[in-house]
């Protein structure tokens, strides 16, 4: 069903189409533009928005064919996409109704993880966030204090409240300095040097404790899925969890499409690897395909010698690579793991043909 493979759009597809929509909503709002030109962005705008329709009811489809278990922001973002301009369509005056689709601009997002994670930073750290953000307050607002008092008899237009020194003191705070309001005594000047570092301290708090919290997200989430990924390797699933996370830290998550050349004979074999999921072929005299659970590049990174076969993915293929420094700290601190590779080593080296 049409409708269906709509609910499928990439998110490359979606960007480009919002990112059109967008440029026609702001080729619309252009003086001058010609009667034409703006009927057929305007025709341009219905198409896509006829795209987010069939994407909306093949997300409903599929929400229903799945028990529910669509996406709900996935789902709220294609209802707005679509009633938003409907709704302005039908209800405000034909110069503005257009601009409503600029609701498109959450399109891209349908895909992200970007929301999830930023939630989940925010949660874990909002004891500091909220901590900043009190001394934010505090500064602000004695900073307007301070400037009403020194400069409220010299410029009463611009300090002569608490609340209008507030937007001198936001302005400065933020180091945005609009100009309009600017202390003339030396007692002023003063306090917005002052007011000026304090801002810069503050701000890099907030961005110090986000991109700490991003960054131990992130690792987490990457650890998370090595974990699970080693963790279905055959060879490491009877280790303990201590012996495990030290394997997790050496091994590294690949990808690789199918037909892709992972490693050719003569290279230097600086790293092995395992395999998840999908199969390889090793160009040996009689060709030998390895499946989930195998591993290959043991020989060369053992010996240190080139590789002696070419070895390719037969499907798509879902590696972890161990190189030959976090080889020699695995096998210290789990020698069996170590002699099963070296006895594989040995026995694939005696099927090998003598030159």
């Amino acid at each position: 069903m049409p409708a269906l493979l709509f609910s499928r759009t990439s998110a490359r597809l979606n960007a480009l189409l919002a990112a059109i929509g967008l440029l026609a909503i702001a080729a619309l709002t252009k003086p001058g533009i010609s009667v034409q030109t703006g009927f057929l962005l305007q025709v341009l705008l219905a198409g896509i928005w006829t795209v987010y329709v069939l994407q909306l009811i093949g997300t409903l489809i599929a929400r229903r064919t799945s028990g529910g278990s669509t996406n709900l922001p996935v789902l709220t973002i294609d209802v707005l996409a679509v009633l938003i301009p409907l709704a302005a369509f039908l209800l405000i005056g034909t110069r503005d109704r257009y601009l409503y689709c600029a609701i498109w601009l959450l399109k891209p997002l349908r895909h992200s993880t970007y929301f999830r994670l930023m939630g989940r930073v925010l949660a874990n750290e909002a004891r500091n966030l909220i901590g900043v953000t009190s001394i934010f307050g505090i500064v602000l607002f004695g900073a307007a204090l301070a400037a009403y008092l020194i400069e409220r008899d010299t410029q009463p237009d611009k300090f002569g409240s608490i609340p209008q020194a507030m937007w001198w003191a936001v302005a400065t705070l933020s180091t945005t300095g609009y100009g309009d309001a600017i202390p003339q005594s030396f007692a002023g000047r003063v306090l917005a040097g002052l007011v000026m570092m304090s801002g810069i301290g503050i701000f890099a708090l907030w961005a110090g404790i986000l991109a700490t919290g991003f960054y131990e997200e992130v690792r987490r989430h990457d650890f998370v899925r090595n974990w699970q990924l080693v963790a279905a390797v055959p060879l490491f699933q009877k280790l303990g969890a201590a012996a495990l996370v030290e394997v997790v830290r050496a091994l590294r998550p690949r990808i690789v499409p199918a037909g892709t050349v992972i490693c050719r004979k003569g290279e230097t074999g600086e790293q092995m690897f395992f395999i998840v999921e999908g199969r390889v072929t090793v160009a040996t005299p009689s060709p030998v395909e390895l499946g989930p659970g195998g591993f290959f590049g043991e020989m060369a990174l053992l010996s240190g010698q080139p590789r002696l076969a070419t070895v390719s993915a037969a499907t798509e293929v879902s590696l972890l690579s161990l190189y030959a420094v976090d080889f020699q700290i695995l096998s210290s601190s789990n020698p069996e793991i170590a002699d099963i590779i070296r006895r594989t080593a040995r026995e694939r080296r005696d099927l090998l043909p003598k030159d």
